[in-house]
């Protein structure tokens, strides 16, 4: 087996990872897993919702789309000084990454002033930084990589065939776009998607097909699973097979290697034994908190707990930003 980076993935070799026999899928994973990082290392995420509802997007799972009715009370851009003290709290519980996030369509200048002030804040309490604020011009991912933000989200979410039937109102495209604007500034990217949107297995094979073939492996993969509000269109869908999930998971981290796999919502409704097959199968990222914008995630001593069942620590805080690859295997043999 091979574990360098490629960028030449076919749909149908991805594909074919998806159909190993599971065993064979999960030792893949863990192998690739292995030769890039310490497996007993977990990167620690919080989110916060720096600006909250009121979105004129349509996509079919978010409560934040003002066409919904999910009961979700809308807010506006927060203070500064009240991210702040998110931040610090988020640091005091063991964060290494804080990343804001406003349900924007596309940010207006004097928004993209004020969030560069939160980062540029952020920053300065000595954690890492990100943020997912929608569609970017270029002088805007200019302004907040100046601003000293490290990683800037924005998701495909799915199959470029299947986008379609969960969004409207934005364009494929318009996706990739963004995700250029921020390469070319020299931003890193964190770029995943969202399953259980009632998509197929090769959907989601087109998902990280897409990811994998991108100019640069996004830094940061975050894999979803759908999180069913009320009044969305996407409530009712059949949830997906957990051990579709982990498959995902695994796949993932074959076919970008070198990337933090993050898993992101939907952690609430997963069983401690799911979220441990999960790291088994190459996740080591998560978001640490009680809320993922406006949904929930499991509190931070539930977390705490499981680490120490798996024997899970937290990763040490990047310098500058950047991590560490461990080739565990040359650690091994130098033993």
């Amino acid at each position: 087996m091979s574990f360098d980076l490629r960028h030449d993935w076919t749909r149908e070799q991805v594909l074919a990872l998806f159909n190993l026999p599971f065993n064979e899928l999960l030792y893949q994973a863990a192998s690739a897993h292995r030769r890039h990082f310490n497996p007993n290392e977990v990167q620690i995420s919080t989110l916060l919702s720096v600006k909250t509802g009121g979105c004129p997007e349509d996509c079919s799972y978010c409560p934040q789309a003002a066409r919904y009715a999910t009961g979700l009370n809308a807010h506006k851009l927060m203070d500064l000084d009240a991210v702040l003290e998110k931040a610090k709290a988020a640091k005091a519980a063991g964060a290494t990454r804080f990343c804001m996030g406003a349900a924007w369509r596309a940010p207006k200048d004097r928004d993209v002033e004020k969030v560069a002030a939160m980062i540029e804040g952020v920053n300065a309490l000595g954690l890492e930084t990100c943020a997912t604020l929608g569609m970017l011009t270029p002088d805007q991912a200019q302004r907040l990589k100046n601003s000293g933000l490290a990683y800037y989200n924005h998701n495909l979410d799915t199959a470029p065939e299947f986008y379609d039937s969960v969004i409207s109102t934005r364009e494929y495209d318009d996706r990739l776009n963004t995700l250029e604007q921020v390469r070319r500034v020299g931003m890193k990217t964190c770029c995943g998607g969202i399953v259980g949107m009632g998509e197929t297995r090769e959907h989601r094979a087109g998902l990280l097909q897409t990811l994998a073939t991108l100019p640069t492996h996004p830094e940061s993969v975050p894999i979803n699973r759908l999180v069913q509000v009320p009044g969305t269109p996407l409530h009712g869908t059949e949830a997906i097979d957990p051990l579709e999930f982990v498959r995902t998971i695994a796949v993932a981290r074959i076919v970008m290697p070198a990337s933090m796999v993050r898993l992101s919502a939907g952690r609430e409704e997963m069983s401690d034994e799911l979220q441990a097959l999960c790291f088994q199968a190459g996740a080591n990222s998560i978001f640490y908190g009680e809320k993922l914008l406006t949904t929930g995630n499991p509190d931070t001593a539930k977390d705490q707990a499981l680490f120490a069942r798996l024997g899970l620590v937290p990763m040490p805080a990047p310098e500058r930003g950047e991590h560490v690859h461990l080739d565990l295997n040359a650690v091994e043999s130098a033993a």
